[in-house]
């Protein structure tokens, strides 16, 4: 049994480096995703029809299905999507891997030792909270503003249709006279 619990032991102390990596990985396309959120917000505000990639779409294919759209936009917020519940899973990953050695640490007596590990515990934490945040909030946002693009597209069509049904009944009336 003590074997078992050693192997383990040794073997969760491997994973502490690459979820380190990938926390700051996670930590640093959240800051790369609140600038591009940042920049989208301020050409928002000073240009009325800023170019988003729903608008690049529809101005590339002209008539394009909705759920082409839809499934577009689902493409563009995956990684934010990843990140925002990823994030927090590592970061907890990140917390108790140290535990183990800080606890050890306590039961000899070395306090130094102890808040080396908590230090390294509490800072991943900290920094997947932050990433988590940033990417769900930019998430939600933008996730609104691109599901509003589609539905006044929608509603486009749904008008363009209308008029093109009201405009044959007129056709067919003025043939038939």
């Amino acid at each position: 049994m003590l074997m078992i619990e050693n192997a383990l032991s040794q073997v969760t102390a491997y994973f502490m480096l690459p979820v380190l990596i990938l926390l700051a990985l996670m930590f640093c396309y959240s800051l790369f995703a609140l600038g591009e959120f940042l920049y989208d917000i301020a050409g928002r505000k000073f240009f009325a029809r800023y170019p988003t990639s729903i608008a690049r779409m529809i101005a590339l294919n002209g008539n394009i299905a909705v759920e082409t759209l839809e499934l577009q936009v689902l493409k563009e917020l995956e990684i934010l999507r990843i990140v925002s519940r990823v994030a927090p899973m590592l970061g907890l990953v990140a917390t108790m891997i140290p535990m183990g050695p800080a606890l050890i640490a306590v039961s000899q007596g070395d306090s130094l030792g102890m808040a080396q590990q908590l230090e390294v515990a509490f800072s991943a934490v900290i920094t997947a909270l932050m990433a988590a945040s940033i990417t769900f909030v930019v998430l939600l946002v933008k996730r609104r503003w691109l599901l509003a693009e589609i539905s006044d597209y929608n509603q486009g069509l749904m008008q363009n249709a209308g008029s093109t049904t009201v405009r044959e009944s007129e056709l067919r009336a003025e043939a038939s006279a």
